[in-house]
């Protein structure tokens, strides 16, 4: 995860923790398969007893605890032994682990290790990994382009995400999120043992769908014109604003295949759509506010300050109850469980 993308961490009203019910929900919907993934692609030798699993992007959990387990269980399920696991809880440095490790479920049946550092990287000991997982993490980018935040520059974006309307902002982050991924994945293929499996889910954009045309993509913009607001009144500073973008990217599914198809080092056994038990996000003004201050809320107080975000995101409470008929006719996400086979 980008090191300029900071959740809310603690165990408060406005933690991440507290409001990753969304995402929650998608390894849930994604359990059977998930099972049927481990049951008929994983094909490792654990004579030692052995099983090393990772969490990549794990944040502060519970979501985390619940997709180790599963994958633990089903693990269990197909080899029908008594196995030692141990898991490596990986997310950047300024990720709140001390909450992780509090909420530690004390019934668990493993060793926990936690892991700081960036995913665009090797963070783990070459082929010593039988399963990996990373959930709501691979749409962060390492870097903005400088171009974005210059407002002098021809390519500088008023938005502090990509919107998708214009093809220059676009191909630029495109290209910037093709170099992580491949840094990813050639991570993931070096900590990987042979055929060991790497479990994506996640949300990326239907093929012809821009992300300004989703609940996301609606919420963003709200948030940046809150900002805005906030700037005009000299609460933040705006040359400060102009710079301030979040390091993320949506891809369309096909060029997210493409990408994964085109690193090699993986093959695709399962890339299907996932359907939440109640769908896309709620029409609760206050329910998308929560959710996106956990999510960004962080990322804006570390630029401009707590007050500031408070302020922000009052406003954005405000506009999101103004908005739901529009945000009610967004256009729906895609949902995902990719499962990956190292070569």
């Amino acid at each position: 995860m980008s090191s300029t993308f900071t959740m809310i961490g603690g165990e408060g009203p406005n933690s991440y923790r507290q409001h990753s019910k969304y995402q929650g929900a998608l390894v849930e919907a994604a359990k059977e398969k998930i099972n049927e993934a481990i049951s008929t692609k994983l094909n490792i030798d654990l004579t030692s007893k052995l099983a090393n699993i990772a969490d990549f992007g794990c944040s502060t959990g519970p979501n985390t605890f619940f997709a180790i387990q599963t994958i633990l269980d089903a693990v269990e399920n197909k080899y029908q032994q008594d196995i030692d696991f141990q898991v490596f809880f990986n997310d950047s440095s300024n990720n709140d682990f001390n909450s992780l490790f509090k909420t530690l479920p004390p019934t668990r049946k493993y060793f926990a290790t936690g892991v700081p550092g960036s995913f665009f990287g090797r963070v783990l000991p070459r082929n010593t990994l039988h399963v990996g997982v990373s959930s709501f993490s691979i749409h962060f980018v390492s870097m903005i382009p400088k171009e974005f935040k210059n407002r002098d520059s021809p390519l500088w974006n008023k938005d502090i995400y990509c919107t998708g309307f214009s093809k220059k902002i676009e191909k630029l982050y495109l290209d910037q999120y093709k170099i992580d991924m491949e840094i990813f994945l050639n991570a993931r293929a070096q900590e990987l043992m042979s055929s060991g499996l790497l479990l994506l889910l996640g949300g990326c954009l239907p093929n012809g769908v821009k992300m300004s045309e989703t609940v996301n993509g609606m919420m963003t913009d709200i948030i940046g014109s809150s900002l805005s607001e906030i700037a005009k009144k000299g609460i933040i500073d705006q040359k400060r604003l102009d710079t301030f973008k979040l390091p993320v990217y949506f891809a369309q599914v096909d060029v997210l295949k493409q990408i994964i198809e085109d690193n090699g080092c993986f093959t695709i056994e399962v890339f299907e759509k996932i359907s939440h038990a109640n769908g896309e996000y709620p029409l609760d003004h206050e329910y998308l506010t929560l959710s996106f201050k956990a999510t960004v809320g962080g990322s804006v107080a570390s630029q401009f300050g707590q007050d500031a975000m408070e302020k922000t995101f009052e406003l954005v409470k405000e506009k999101t109850q103004e908005m739901l008929p529009q945000i009610a006719k967004a256009k729906p996400g895609f949902q995902y469980l990719i499962v990956l086979r190292k070569n």
